[in-house]
Formats: structure tokens, sequence, C-alpha cells
């Protein structure tokens, strides 16, 4: 079915308060925002596989955690793209913080000796998620939850680079395609945001498969979500 304008679907007018540059609706009377729904199946199938490997050879509970955290991102992110609910929203968007604060421990604690805890950074690193999650429930201001994950994001960097470049550079070749891919998807995020009118209008006059590609923000989520994915692996 050719893209068109946002229609009435099977889970009723959004009470989000985000709504994506995908036609609502346009392809499932059942998915609101298909192709923004599928994409996240590169956030839940990579990591699955990832988290039975990492079972499977015996490795430390916290690089389980990053897996099944970035797989509940994807299933959050599922939810909330096929129904538009506020309570959809949530379950995207809080995993964010919480699967980066995972992230950001396992990258402080890469040179740590085997079967240790690093309390205070756990704790530190809890007490922000906690924080988060109260003022955004309040506020419900996607901005401050965007600033809040850039934060974290800033972080991840930042020690990922200095890895990198100073303790592990064989390492250099994933860690930079990492970063690409996840820079990429940012790109095309702020281009379906600032552009949706023009991409719209576009869609309309292309055939739908033809059409799906530009839908940026599916994009964002294959390349954050292969992204994510090389950063574990890192």
């Amino acid at each position: 079915m050719a893209p068109a304008a946002d229609r009435e679907g099977y889970w009723g007018p959004p009470t989000s308060t985000l709504e994506w540059c995908e036609e609502n609706y346009a392809v499932s009377y059942y998915i609101a925002e298909f192709w923004n729904t599928v994409s996240n199946l590169i956030f839940i199938l990579p990591p699955i596989y990832g988290a039975i490997q990492t079972y499977k050879d015996g490795l430390e509970k916290r690089y389980l955690a990053a897996y099944l955290c970035l797989t509940a991102v994807g299933l959050g992110s599922w939810c909330f793209h096929m129904t538009l609910k506020y309570e959809m929203q949530l379950l995207d968007e809080l995993p964010m913080i919480y699967s980066c604060c995972v992230f950001v421990y396992c990258l402080y604690e890469c040179f740590k000796y085997k079967n240790t805890v690093n309390y205070p950074l756990l704790f530190l690193l809890i007490t922000y998620s906690f924080l988060v999650s109260i003022v955004y429930l309040d506020l419900k201001e996607p901005v401050f939850h965007q600033i809040m994950y850039g934060t974290l994001v800033s972080i991840i960097v930042l020690r990922s680079v200095y890895i990198v470049l100073w303790v592990y550079p064989w390492l250099r070749g994933l860690g930079y395609t990492s970063l690409t891919v996840f820079l990429m998807g940012f790109f095309l995020w702020n281009v379906d945001n600032i552009f949706c009118d023009k991409l719209r209008a576009l869609r309309e006059k292309m055939p739908p498969v033809v059409g799906a590609v530009t839908q940026f923000h599916a994009w964002w989520h294959i390349l954050t979500g292969l992204g994510s994915y090389l950063h574990i692996l890192l």
C-alpha cells in the first residue's frame, strides 16, 4: 500500500508526546508505524544471539546484562512505534537510559579483576537512572530525555576512544566502525526530523517499496542497533 496521510488504526489516536515522520497506519491497520516497528528487529535478534553466546562462553554477567538491555530497548521501541501510546513510549525511552548505564559500567570495569563489583559506580548509575526516571515522568518533556541520553552516550564515546587509542589499539577498527555506524544513524535521525514534510511529499510520488527506503527513523534503528551491538563486542 502506498504511503498516505495519517489514518485511523487499531490502537486508536496517539497519546505519546512524540510522533515520527512515518505516516501512521499507512502499511498495516494493526501497526501505527510499520517500518519504524519492524526495523527494531536489529535490536532484538542479534543481542539475543549475543546473550546466548555469552552464557555458553561463561563470560561475566555484566556482558549478559548489556545484551539483554539492548534487547529490552528493541522490544520497548517495537511496542512504542506499533501503538504510539504514551505508556509504550516510556517502555522505549527509559530502557535507553538504563542500557546506557550498563554500557558505562562495562566500559569502566573493563580492566577489573574477575568477579568483583564496583559498588560506588553501581550506586552512581542506579541513582542517575532513578532520578532521570522520576524527573521525566513528571516533566514528560522529550528534550530532557534526549539530553540525559546524550550525556550517557558522550561518556561512552569518550571512554571508548580512550580505550582504543591508549589501551587496546588493536581494537581501533571495531571501535571506530561502531562509532561511525552510530553517528550515521544519528545523522539520518536528524534528517528525518528536519525534512519530514519534504520526505512525506516525496514518498507520495514514489512506489511503496522505494518510498520505504526514505524512512530514515527506521534507518536510525538499524544503524544504532548495529552500532550498539558492535560496541558490546568491543
